[in-house]
């Protein structure tokens, strides 16, 4: 009983401290998700930062680059989608109504005996289930911020903490480690160096899964000569950085067009091609690649991506993995004791000594 009493109180108090990190996280979010996508995209940057001045580029042209050459990408990528979609989705709505007038038709043809007041009822049923389990993705998507002018912030807060990531992220990582007691500085430095390595190289290896997905998905769909093959590529590439659903979720846009513009059996293969791809990323990019790299089990991705999304809808679902990823290589640095062999830091801010040395502390 004595024993049972002491870990009780101590996993409840470990249970308060989350419960109000999570709290404190969503009431925040306006500012901890711009500041976890800086964090990805800086993870994702400074690595070619860091190769172009190995290469004599001066910092600020490899920083200038790196920040215009992402700003350059993602607005392409925004126009080529805005573009295709403004230019098809007439066409999509009228085969749309069409497929549905022909689906009326058939199960009112049918043995079912259906009758027109029925499948109106029916499709109202449907429309409105469709709404309501919206909802939740939906305030998920907009937890940036409700209004256009709390996305725009959003986004310059994202470009400007970037920035500045990759400018000083050395000094700012140093004075994060400054803030702990100076016998815990060698330790916390370490599982930060040792997050970050995980974190960059999640971040490599998602992007390079994400491109496998919407390149095999949309070559299907342009094979079987579906229009909007650029947005679907696109969609299911954003979509993949959610692992294990996401390209499912993104591939069911396919499958519909195909249902929309072609026909059963078009469509059936869409949905092949879709399964196919994912469990080529289920059963061999995750585990060998991903698996790999972040040392994380599946089924820690599944738990993380569950609970994520529970949590904050898509952005809990998208930044499960990673911190999930990071906080597991922190832990087990720390866990090893590797922080009292560990070379010490170039960095003169952080003191790395295991026994609070004074050296610059």
């Amino acid at each position: 009983m004595l024993v049972a009493g002491a870990w009780s109180w101590r996993i409840l108090a470990l249970a308060g401290v989350v419960a109000l990190f999570i709290y404190l996280v969503i009431q925040l979010r306006l500012i901890v998700i711009p500041i976890l996508v800086s964090l990805l995209l800086a993870a994702l940057l400074v690595p070619l930062v860091q190769f172009l001045q190995r290469h004599r580029w001066p910092k600020w042209l490899a920083v200038a680059v790196a920040e215009l050459g992402l700003i350059g990408v993602v607005t392409g990528l925004v126009y080529l989608v805005v573009w295709q979609v403004r230019t098809g989705i007439p066409d999509l709505q009228e085969q749309s109504l069409a497929a549905w007038e022909e689906f009326k038709q058939f199960l009112l043809e049918s043995p079912l005996h259906l009758t027109g007041e029925q499948l109106n009822a029916f499709g109202d049923q449907i429309w409105a289930a469709i709404q309501r389990d919206s909802e939740v993705w939906i305030s998920g998507a907009l937890s940036v911020g409700s209004t256009a002018g709390h996305v725009l912030a959003g986004i310059l807060l994202v470009l400007f903490i970037t920035l500045f990531m990759l400018i000083d992220g050395g000094r700012i990582f140093a004075w994060l480690v400054r803030v702990f007691p100076r016998r815990s500085r060698a330790a916390v430095g370490g599982a930060g160096r040792a997050g970050w390595d995980t974190l960059t190289r999640f971040v490599k290896v998602q992007i390079f899964v994400a491109a496998v997905d919407a390149v095999g998905i949309g070559l299907g769909a342009f094979f079987l000569g579906l229009p909007l093959v650029i947005p679907i590529a696109i969609a299911v590439f954003l979509g993949s950085f959610i692992p294990i659903v996401g390209a499912i979720l993104t591939g069911t846009l396919a499958v519909f067009v195909a249902l929309i513009y072609k026909d059963l059996f078009i469509a059936v293969i869409m949905l092949v091609i879709v399964l196919g791809v994912q469990q080529l990323e289920s059963h061999v990019l995750q585990p060998l690649i991903m698996g790999n790299a972040v040392k994380v089990h599946p089924v820690a991705v599944v738990v993380a991506v569950a609970a994520g999304s529970y949590i904050a809808g898509i952005p809990g679902a998208l930044f499960a993995v990673p911190f999930v990823a990071t906080l597991n290589a922190m832990v087990l640095y720390v866990a090893r004791g590797a922080w009292r062999t560990d070379a010490p830091f170039n960095d003169p801010m952080i003191v790395t000594t295991a026994k609070g040395g004074n050296r610059n502390g």
